[in-house]
């Protein structure tokens, strides 16, 4: 998404962040494909910024099992940026769209991942029940709440249909109007979503 090659260090990984992000700003640009773009390339950035090493190729499956892992597949960014938790909550087939740090009420260090089924997110400092998920089935409303004005970051609101709310912080006006697009069209039933 960068455009920079894998192992890439911090310097070009931020030159090409800013010169993409120049080029695809929704104020410069002003349609929504850009604004698309720029959620992508916020996402893309994140995840290269997320400290640790590289996941490791290597399975440890007993008995020489070729049963694919959990997050197969995946680009070395992103399984890096989901971890091992969120990495072992992925389902079969389930592909990831975009991942992002965020804050909620609960832990203002979150991971949160929008696949093409749910919401996934990573409570990074809670002992138990780290992993929590909110599948785009079980929603009745997504609204992002702007950034007020001595703030730049958004906020995502998210309701299922037993009327509990859960919010994501932190997150760039861009990417959380991305997620809102992806919840609405996850939750809409199949026959009435636009054909692509």
């Amino acid at each position: 998404m960068l455009g920079v090659a894998p192992g890439a260090d911090v310097d070009e990984v931020t030159a090409a962040f800013r010169r993409l992000a120049k080029q695809w700003h929704p104020d410069t640009v002003g349609d929504r494909a850009a604004a698309d773009r720029m959620a992508l390339i916020n996402a893309a950035y994140a995840a290269l910024r997320v400290p640790g090493p590289p996941p490791s190729d290597e399975r440890g499956r007993p008995g020489g099992a070729t049963a694919p892992a959990a997050g197969e597949g995946l680009a070395p960014a992103v399984r890096r940026a989901l971890g091992h938790e969120l990495r072992r909550a992925l389902e079969p087939g389930e592909a990831v769209r975009l991942v992002v740090p965020a804050a909620t009420w609960a832990s203002p260090q979150t991971i949160l991942a929008v696949t093409d089924r749910r919401l996934l997110w990573l409570l990074d400092d809670a002992p138990v029940h780290r992993v929590r998920e909110l599948r785009f089935g079980e929603l009745r409303q997504a609204a992002v709440r702007r950034p007020r004005p001595w703030r730049r970051r958004a906020q995502v609101v998210l309701e299922d249909r037993r009327g509990r709310r859960t919010s994501f912080g932190e997150l760039a006006p861009e990417t959380a109007a991305a997620i809102v697009r992806r919840a609405d069209l996850g939750a809409r039933p199949t026959h009435d979503r636009p054909a692509v």
